[in-house]
């Protein structure tokens, strides 16, 4: 058998397939390994470029492959897809893994650190509880509709809608209903001490973390979003330019173009969900002040709302702020309010 250059590896949670050609493009190795024999294969194999698509524990596997001495290349699997022929099945999609490592036109993700998906975790954690305090807030609110009591949105009317429940003088409300009430706010309490355990904990991260602190000094920015960025971008330089990264994260709008004829639409919601709504959120913040306070650095933005409304205006905002956020982070600069229009 020749040597084994180039090798597309699919993996799963428990049978990996492997898909191996020489230097002629020949298949040299074609096999399922189950998951405690893929480091020992590796092994057996010369430094050799392995292809794998970024999915669940994509991160990990090239990491233990990277340290046995082969060349791992991480792939977005919607650019895989297309060279997947006819039916889908692990060994298609392992060969389709190895036709698309080679194209000099593919686009590859960089490996990150055991750190950075540390921070990934907890932000994906701490968004989980957030979700559920929703979830549970908002079956409070509905099961006390029920029976008339209704209260403001926001934190101060779900507030009082707890108070309510702890009042046992309160007739409006059955035992039996009550009962069920009252475990809904246990679970509601809990989940808000846990999110302020994560909150520290993000705190505690940002204090420690140049970069973090660099980009927070970007008006919208603050610790969870500079954490965020840290943690989900590995290597800022694998973006050309901050359009790019924008068009990642899904800020940009779509094209839908021919024959030299521009078409623009919404924003393409493509790339990292989390990243996009922490950035419109953090545009709208700065909207919000700039409409009771005004802004002199940015009058493009005060025509703009003029013209638009706020939210699309957010879009605009946001866009701006990502293309900031990834020339600091890729060039290693402060944030510089605009001087020609700061006088």
């Amino acid at each position: 058998m020749k040597t084994v250059t180039i090798i597309g590896l699919d993996i799963a949670k428990s049978v990996f397939q492997v898909h191996g050609i020489d230097a002629d493009g020949k298949v040299v190795a074609r096999q399922q390994l189950k998951r405690g024999r893929v480091i020992a294969f590796f092994k057996k194999l010369p430094p050799c470029l392995v292809g794998i698509e970024a999915c669940t524990s994509s991160h990990h596997w090239a990491r233990e492959l990277q340290a046995l001495g082969h060349e791992v290349k991480l792939m977005p699997p919607a650019y895989v897809k297309p060279y997947v022929k006819r039916q889908k099945n692990d060994a298609a999609d392992a060969e389709a893994i190895c036709e698309a490592v080679q194209r000099p036109s593919m686009r590859f993700v960089p490996v990150k650190v055991p750190d950075q998906q540390a921070g990934m975790v907890l932000h994906r954690t701490r968004h989980l509880f957030v979700r559920q305090m929703t979830a549970v807030s908002n079956a409070i609110r509905a099961h006390l509709a029920e029976f008339g009591i209704v209260a403001p949105t926001g934190r101060n009317g779900i507030q009082q809608l707890v108070a309510i429940v702890n009042d046992a003088k309160d007739e409006r409300i059955p035992p039996l209903v009550r009962t069920c009430l009252f475990a809904l706010v246990i679970q509601l309490d809990a989940l808000n001490k846990q999110i302020s355990i994560l909150d520290r904990r993000l705190a505690g991260w940002h204090r420690t973390n140049e970069t973090c602190r660099r980009l927070d000094a970007i008006p919208g920015v603050g610790p969870a979003l500079a954490t965020a960025l840290v943690a989900s971008v590995a290597d800022p330089k694998a973006f050309r330019s901050g359009r790019d990264f924008s068009a990642w994260i899904g800020l940009v709008p779509k094209q839908n173009s021919s024959g030299g004829r521009e078409k623009l639409g919404n924003i393409t919601k493509a790339g990292d969900r989390y990243l996009r709504s922490l950035f419109c959120a953090g545009a709208l913040s700065v909207i919000r002040y700039a409409q009771k306070h005004g802004t002199k650095h940015r009058p493009w933005l005060t025509k703009l709302l003029e013209r638009r409304p706020t939210k699309v205006a957010a879009i605009a905002l946001a866009n701006k702020l990502a293309r900031m956020a990834w020339a600091m982070m890729a060039k290693g600069e402060r944030y510089k309010e605009p001087v020609a229009l700061a006088r």
